[in-house]
């Protein structure tokens, strides 16, 4: 009888969750952002709010929470609703760097979150001014060890992916340089053009049009292997630089314990509306790789990041004040 009853529940939740799939959506669903608008990952989750609109007949709305380095928006997810109308699109600061910079940081970036997918990545450049002296890594390796802790490098910010991938190049190498931080890529990326500073890694999608037009000089990349948008661009492996790849990457995440079908569900509408063919092919040109991973995949992946940005940032005492 007992067993009866317990079979009778468990097909009664199956048949729960598969009308929640079924419905859903049936409402407004909001997207949080937590950075503002006009940046990459704001750029992404427009490009997917659009498309999911457009495929469930119902409005997805953004809502750029930004503040605390991200970790504003990716708390006020935290304590939404697990049903699948509030979500967060975010870059990995939030969910791998950020909670080790910031002490009162009022989430657990592996616990509290039910990943849905890695949207896209994005290497990293590193550039110099046009007028710099220095051509290859080689060269700026050998200035930086005959200036120690002299020679700048801009970043958007303390913590950012484009900070640590500086802090990885002097920590592989045995150099240090001078992190000057700015609020923002489009700062950073200014003083850069103006020669105020004498180096920067810069997400690909923010530097390339500067690049081609000859305004700064790419003297690495930072992935495992070339980008085909600048296929002349070594890589910093190739140049002798190992353990220093970096990707940027922005991902989507719901609140902790969202119905297994409703997740199903978004992740399937969410990896095809970035395979699109209207879509994928401009992402591309901007220097986004589709990524498009299962919630498994992306669990695991997230772990693995959390762990090497912890280490980085603990080696390198590196604190967001």
């Amino acid at each position: 009888m007992i067993k009866k009853s317990l079979m009778g529940l468990a097909l009664a939740m199956a048949a729960t969750a598969g009308a929640l799939a079924a419905g859903y959506p049936d409402k407004t669903t909001t997207i949080v952002v937590p950075f503002p608008p006009g940046g990459s990952t704001d750029a992404i989750a427009r490009v997917v709010a659009q498309k999911l609109q457009d495929k469930f007949g119902q409005s997805f709305i953004i809502d750029n929470r930004a503040g605390a380095t991200g970790t504003i928006g990716a708390a006020f997810v935290k304590r939404a609703p697990a049903d699948g109308y509030t979500l967060l699109v975010t870059s990995l600061g939030p969910l791998v760097i950020t909670p080790h910079l910031i002490k009162a940081v009022q989430y657990d970036a592996l616990k509290d979150f039910d990943p849905i997918t890695v949207l896209v990545q994005a290497p990293n450049v590193l550039v110099v001014p046009n007028n710099s002296p220095d051509h290859t890594v080689a060269e700026l390796l050998a200035d930086l060890k005959k200036n120690p802790g002299k020679v700048s490098f801009a970043s958007s910010g303390v913590g950012s992916s484009d900070h640590l991938s500086a802090e990885l190049l002097w920590q592989q190498t045995g150099t240090q340089g001078l992190h000057v931080p700015y609020k923002g890529g489009g700062p950073a990326i200014s003083d850069l053009l103006g020669g105020q500073v004498n180096a920067a890694f810069v997400n690909i999608n923010s530097i390339i049009s500067h690049i081609k037009a000859g305004k700064v000089r790419a003297l690495a990349i930072s992935s495992e292997k070339r980008s085909p948008l600048l296929p002349d661009v070594p890589t910093l492996q190739e140049q002798g630089v190992k353990g220093a790849e970096v990707e940027s990457w922005q991902a989507m995440v719901a609140p902790k314990g969202i119905p297994a079908d409703v997740k199903a569900k978004l992740h399937d509408a969410v990896v095809a509306a970035l395979n699109d063919p209207s879509v994928k092919p401009k992402l591309l040109e901007q220097g986004f790789e589709v990524v498009g991973n299962t919630p498994e995949q992306f669990g695991k992946f997230q772990a693995g990041e959390y762990a090497r940005w912890k280490a980085l940032i603990e080696a390198r005492h590196i604190t967001a004040d």
